[in-house]
């Protein structure tokens, strides 16, 4: 089933550049071509509870803070799925400094971002659930 909606564009949204203060790493994952579609489509968020808005330029996904523009990942895509990921490291805008929890955090986000239609109001509840987890540890 194909989703009816705008392709993201860069201009769609206020964003702020991936900061000086940042981290790479290798993504190992392979992606079908309905997958690649979705991610190529991006996200314009329509609601309070949709957290990201994500654009494709050539074979790099940006993704952004919805809420502040704050460029958290930017995902270079390679033919032998080993993507370069850039991640934001400054503390100001995005907190986790950690790449193996960066892994974690987006191969999750990735799993929801390729699905069709895209349900973001299911991803915030995920998320949300938890960070109460993680508080609840503290």
């Amino acid at each position: 089933m194909k989703e009816d909606k705008k392709i993201a564009r860069r201009c769609d949204r206020e964003t702020v550049p991936m900061p000086e203060m940042h981290d790479t790493f290798v993504l190992k994952r392979s992606f079908s071509d309905e997958e690649m579609d979705a991610l190529r489509r991006g996200n314009i968020p329509q609601s309070m509870e949709d957290k990201w808005f994500r654009y494709m330029e050539g074979s790099t996904l940006w993704a952004h803070r919805s809420w502040t523009g704050y460029c958290i990942y930017q995902i270079d895509f390679k033919e032998d799925n080993n993507h370069l990921v850039t991640v934001n490291r400054d503390p100001e805008q995005y907190k986790c400094t950690d790449v193996e929890e960066d892994v974690k955090t987006l191969n999750r986000l990735l799993d929801w971002w390729v699905k069709v239609p895209y349900d973001h109001y299911n991803e915030w509840l995920s998320e949300t659930y938890r960070s109460l987890q993680k508080s609840d540890k503290k």
